[in-house]
């Protein structure tokens, strides 16, 4: 399926048209932004492995019966996936403490949860991605009740199938962040990427980190972090 026109240009992906007004192709960079695009920088590779991955994942998740805008992969950085309105939600759930929930709360991370914990932001860049709860999201109008709570059944389910699979591969799923958008038939299906930029990923025996966090901290080998992620995964 042939691109024709550029429809957006985000931190980490460009979307393009198609002839099929349903259908889009992601294509992946190797930008990488963090702090809300306040700290800027290139992952060598970093597109390949989150296309791929990300791919592979949402192929995972469909055979359990969680529905993805996942269509076909057409190389190695770019994907036709289908056109969705993205709910302006950014979902995070969390099993392990780290990153903001360890600071907000003042805990160590590492704390591992009884149970997964969940929480939605606000995805405005200009506001700055603020947390809210379903009740402002009704309010702000940004997705219906009913929205929600597939949304919310949706991460739950991801969550249990990926945290699975991540410890066959010797990985600690500890959060991640989703979104979902609408079919133009409304329905709601999981979207954008699951990959080292969205997830923490901690190696199960070391706790070394395998994701974004070394770029945001500069930890440094972030770009071996990333082809680690991916060796484990395609079983190399």
């Amino acid at each position: 399926m042939e691109k024709t026109v550029q429809l957006y240009e985000g931190k980490a992906k460009k979307v393009y048209a198609t002839a099929d007004e349903n259908l889009c192709v992601v294509a992946y960079k190797d930008d990488a932004t963090a702090f809300n695009g306040l700290k800027k920088g290139t992952i060598v590779g970093k597109g390949v492995v989150n296309n791929r991955m990300s791919n592979l994942l949402m192929r995972l998740l469909e055979k359990q019966g969680v529905p993805t805008h996942f269509v076909e992969e057409l190389s190695d950085r770019e994907t036709l996936v289908k056109k969705v309105k993205i709910v302006p939600l950014e979902v995070i759930i969390r099993n392990v403490s780290a990153g903001s929930f360890a600071k907000h709360y003042g805990v160590e991370e590492g704390i591992v949860f009884d149970e997964p914990t969940i929480e939605f932001s606000y995805k405005n860049d200009d506001l700055g991605d603020p947390l809210l709860n379903a009740y402002h999201a009704l309010a702000l109008k940004l997705a219906t009740k009913k929205e929600i709570e597939t949304i919310k059944s949706m991460a739950f389910k991801v969550n249990e199938v990926l945290t699975a699979y991540f410890k066959t591969l010797g990985i600690r799923l500890v959060d991640f962040k989703l979104e979902f958008g609408r079919l133009s038939d409304g329905t709601i299906v999981l979207a954008d990427e699951i990959s080292p930029d969205t997830c923490r990923l901690w190696d199960i025996n070391t706790n070394e980190k395998l994701d974004k966090d070394r770029f945001r901290r500069d930890m440094g080998g972030v770009e071996d972090a990333y082809k680690e992620v991916f060796k484990r995964l395609m079983g190399e």
